[in-house]
């Protein structure tokens, strides 16, 4: 079968499948393409469809976009697009990794710019502020106004707050990339001010301009960087063109804390530089502003503001963002639940589609790792946190949007082609070097695999990633890559070195790094033997099982045997005897207990260390207390797993609130008891809730909160790459898909509840029994009907046991060429 077939012929097929008599046989689909194809359709979906609930006719009011706004999940709760290049939020701190923390109750402005969930302080990018009175100071602290919650709302593509001590109105709206803000003054201000800063964000800012142009515009730039406090290499440009809907009375700007009254132009010294403009009240109580951006020049915002704004009104803009979000909502929507089910579910999914971020203005220009500017005949997307995303987010947004999906990779690409390398975190037009691994391959592989890749994009990439893999950049070199690669093809691993200056180098995280290069190698081979690249794919297969190389049987810990374990360049482990696998030197963010299951490319041979499956099941189970788990669901995820959202290391049990052990439930899909996972996924389910404390941890751009709707849904790709995704007992009665360019498919499992222990008893798609814990993509796409019964008694399913229907290995899976 020839699978990597492009996105038009793998969805058009889907797609000419949705209609017609369902008495008819489906001449599209050969038998051996699909298990279920060729059959009429009757047969595929017998009967007629017993009493399901209604679906809700409008899901963005279910959206609780305060979900996470904390220290501890760090999303924001202002108004964006999907996808889009503006994110206008409050801003209630400057130490703030999202800018805003719910406990706070100050608002010192509203930010152009933020990333929702992101781990360390970055964006917050010019600042507006209205005030009132005289503009007397430049420091946050003295013009911040206080706010309360109650008058406070927000919903998709909409946020409006009251300002107590200023008693001002705020209304903001956003589309692509421009931000739209309306403030209402008090009748009896005697000025009207709008502050915007430039020199201070919540990142780290390195230059910046402002001006005041005429009587209604201010324009400017700045220079940020340094995420995360990592490197000096890594600079992002964006500038702005703001234009308001009057004329200003008078204006100045600021340097530092010096105000200079009809100054027209600032540029940023050191610390703060902005600009003000003063409004008569006498020509009414509204004051509005569109603030156009772009990543290539003043002139690119002018012209993006202009294009957006064109016969838009505030209201107009809210209204095409409420319609917008509700399309997105309704590709994946569910019916069933509780309310809190629901709310929790649009939340977690709206979350999922706001990264990664259109980069490029109206008329296709972009700027470049080279800091040149360029224009592309595709979308260009910038914000990749790709050591996070490849593992859930990836997966969704290729699900839902292929077509952006694809400009995705695209974008990836022509970095590579601009700048030399592929990215590990990309922030803008800068590579942050961020995190540790290789998580730019699966990433790019789970897109190829699904067959929305063009044959010239993916030979492209694949030569790209390759030179990844088996070289390293130079020192001059913006880019750190696989800066492990020169032990790793020696020796299989790589060698720890507490390399100075770099958190995040792979030498300082060889233990996970290891585990990384392996998957990434074992998925570039997937890709390798799709193109036609069989020597390659020789060498990388070979790579698939070194996870190996690092494994130490003798290593104890809970009474089990067995564990990896990070070594030094000449092959001795790091960390002395006795070793302690819940402290290990090496591990990226987890320990060894949490990092051990990161081999999900070749499971049956991680269990071989382990000891078989039998005590590779034993072992899941004490990593989840599933004795507790069983009796009591919540007390098991609060209390037994990883309890704080940075309480990663000197542990043993499951961490749900970061990344490098998220598929450890689907493991049990290669054990006798596939239903375990389900009942880990209801667990999880209570860790998230309907309020601004409700995420375990931070969500990293959108990844924690993808892993939930995949998990709610009742299927996820455990190798990432693989197209093959794991299934479990869905929480909800229907899910219905409705990806972009494909047909619907709809996932039935009648009284299903998150609340109760419910396991598959057995699985009937398009209309036939499926016995495999595991469905192909492609076949997913076409199946029109998944069917779940569940049940509450484990003992009464032995559904997905049995070696023919446990997932297929990496490298097992096949690729068209």
């Amino acid at each position: 079968m020839n699978r990597q077939i492009g996105i038009i012929a793998i969805l058009g097929c889907a797609a000419s499948m949705c209609n017609g008599a369902d008495d008819l046989i489906d001449p599209s689909v050969s038998s051996d393409t699909h298990p279920f194809a060729g059959a009429p359709r009757e047969a595929r979906d017998p009967g007629a469809f017993p009493a399901f609930p209604a679906f809700a006719e409008d899901p963005t009011a279910l959206v609780n976009t305060s979900i996470g706004n904390n220290g501890d999940g760090t999303t924001f709760p202002g108004a964006a697009m999907p996808f889009g290049m503006v994110q206008l939020s409050p801003d209630t701190g400057l130490n703030r990794y999202a800018s805003y923390d719910y406990k706070d109750t100050k608002i010192l402005g509203f930010s152009q710019t933020h990333l929702s969930g992101v781990g360390c302080q970055t964006m917050g990018n010019f600042r507006f502020m209205p005030t009132t009175g005289q503009v007397s100071s430049s420091d946050p602290a003295a013009y911040g106004a206080s706010f309360v919650h109650t008058k406070e709302s927000a919903s998709p593509g909409a946020y409006d707050v009251h300002l107590d001590s200023t008693n001002i109105d705020v209304a903001l709206g956003a589309t692509e990339r421009t931000g739209w803000h309306r403030y209402t003054f008090p009748a009896d201000a005697a000025a009207q001010n709008v502050l915007v800063e430039v020199g201070e964000s919540n990142g780290y800012v390195f230059d910046g301009q402002v001006e005041v142009v005429g009587d209604d515009t201010v324009e400017g730039w700045l220079l940020g960087g340094n995420f995360c406090w990592e490197t000096v290499k890594e600079r992002y440009r964006i500038f702005f063109s703001a234009k308001f809907d009057r004329a200003a009375s008078s204006f100045g700007t600021w340097v530092g804390g010096t105000m200079r009254p009809n100054e027209r132009q600032a540029k940023r010294a050191s610390g703060r530089a902005g600009a003000w403009l003063t409004f008569d009240p006498a020509g009414g109580r509204n004051v509005g502003v569109t603030v156009g951006l772009s990543y290539t020049s003043v002139e690119g915002a002018r012209r993006n503001r202009t294009k957006e704004s064109a016969g838009q009104s505030l209201e107009s803009v809210r209204a095409r963002a409420h319609d917008v979000w509700r399309d997105e909502l309704q590709r994946m929507r569910v019916a069933g639940g509780t309310y809190a089910d629901q709310r929790t579910y649009y939340s977690a999914l709206y979350r999922s589609l706001l990264h990664p971020s259109i980069g490029s203005d109206v008329d296709g220009k972009y700027r470049d790792f080279r800091d040149t500017v360029r224009r592309g005949s595709h979308p260009y997307y910038q914000m990749f946190s790709l050591w996070d995303t490849y593992r859930s987010q990836n997966q969704l947004v290729a699900l839902l949007h292929p077509e952006r999906a694809a400009d995705m990779a695209r974008s990836v690409l022509r970095i590579a082609e601009d700048g030399g390398w592929v990215p590990r975190w990309a922030l803008g037009n800068g590579e942050t070097n961020v995190m540790s691994g290789d998580p730019v391959t699966p990433w790019v592989v789970t897109l190829y695999r699904r067959g929305i890749l063009d044959r010239d994009t993916a030979k492209k990439l694949f030569a790209a990633l390759w030179r990844n893999a088996t070289e390293v950049p130079s020192d001059t070199s913006i880019f750190r890559g696989r800066d492990g690669n020169a032990s790793y093809g020696a020796h299989g691993y790589i060698g720890y070195e507490n390399a100075p200056g770099y958190t995040y180098g792979d030498r300082r995280q060889a233990g996970s790094a290891t585990l990384e290069y392996a998957l990434a190698d074992c998925s570039l081979a997937l890709m390798a033997r799709g193109l036609g690249e069989d020597d390659k794919a020789k060498v990388l297969e070979a790579r698939c099982r070194n996870f190996e190389q690092q494994w130490d049987p003798a290593a104890e810990s809970k009474g089990f045997a067995g564990f990896p374990r990070t070594r030094r360049p000449d092959g001795s482990y790091v960390d002395p005897a006795p070793y302690n696998p819940t402290k290990a030197t090496g591990f990226h963010e987890g320990t060894a207990w949490q990092y051990q299951w990161l081999a999900q490319q070749d499971t049956p041979a991680l269990f071989e260390r382990i000891g078989g499956a039998e005590l590779a099941q034993k072992r899941l189970d004490t990593f989840f207390d599933l004795p507790t788990l069983l009796v009591d669901p919540a007390k098991a995820a609060k209390d037994s797993w990883v309890r704080g959202a940075y309480e990663y290391h000197n542990n043993f049990a499951f961490n749900p609130n970061n990344e490098p052990d998220l598929h450890a439930p689907w493991m049990y899909a290669w054990t006798a008891a596939p239903w375990k996972t389900s009942a880990v996924l209801r667990a999880a389910r209570t860790l998230f809730v309907d309020g601004p404390y409700g995420m375990p941890g931070n969500d990293d751009l959108g990844t924690i909160s993808s892993w939930l709707v995949f998990g709610m849904a009742g299927f996820f790709e455990v190798a990432p790459g693989s197209g093959a995704y794991v299934l479990s007992a869905p929480m909800f009665e229907v899910v219905e898909l409705r990806p972009e360019g494909g047909c619907t498919v709809r996932i039935e499992a009648k009284n299903a509840s998150a609340s109760s222990l419910q396991y598959v008893s057995n699985v009937r798609i398009g209309g036939r029994p499926w016995s495999k814990s595991w469905i192909a993509h492609e076949d997913l796409l076409h199946a029109r009907t998944v069917r779940f019964a569940l049940t509450n008694d484990p003992n009464a399913t032995t559904w997905g046991t049995g070696a023919a229907n446990v997932p297929p290995r990496l490298v097992d899976v096949r690729a068209g060429r």
